[in-house]
């Protein structure tokens, strides 16, 4: 990644790292160069689900722990998302976590924002940003609220492939 702050590409990898830990409820704040996140990973109903956060407590990985991101983390966490990459000319789903958060990420840098804060519910998120004035700005939307701008950003990637 380039030295410019890409918000959609950071963000979708944060929401790709907490998708394989099951977290879809969190806070993120923006602290620089880095993004500390805190969620709780959802408990599975099944048995299988609750034997795995078992033994993650056993091995010492904290439920519900603080998770940091700095611009370094993004690098390797961008291979590894090329890796597990299929379908690449399908439309993907909106609702994933890593792709909502890549939307609101993409929004914020069309409004040349700087993020100061990210608080996820399960259908709304409430989006702290400095806007370009140096004001801060707070927006609650509905995570539904994204779509078109989701759909105008596929349009746009699928022409360049």
């Amino acid at each position: 990644m380039n030295g410019k702050r890409s918000y959609d590409q950071q963000l979708r990898l944060i929401g790709q790292s907490l998708e394989a830990r099951r977290i879809n409820i969190f806070e993120l704040k923006a602290h620089g160069d880095r993004y500390v996140v805190r969620g709780d990973p959802e408990k599975g109903p099944s048995l299988k689900a609750r034997l795995r956060d078992w033994t993650e407590r056993i091995r010492g990985q904290a439920l519900g722990s603080s998770m940091s991101y700095a611009l370094a983390d993004f690098e390797p966490l961008d291979r590894q998302a090329r890796l597990r990459r299929r379908k690449p000319n399908r439309l993907p789903d909106f609702y994933s976590l890593s792709n909502t958060l890549r939307t609101v990420g993409s929004y914020l840098d069309r409004k040349g924002a700087e993020l100061l804060e990210i608080h996820k519910r399960p259908l709304s998120l409430t989006i702290l940003y400095q806007n370009q004035d140096g004001h801060p700005d707070m927006e609650e939307r509905t995570i539904a609220s994204f779509y078109n701008l989701f759909i105008d950003l596929y349009g746009k990637r699928g022409r360049k492939n």
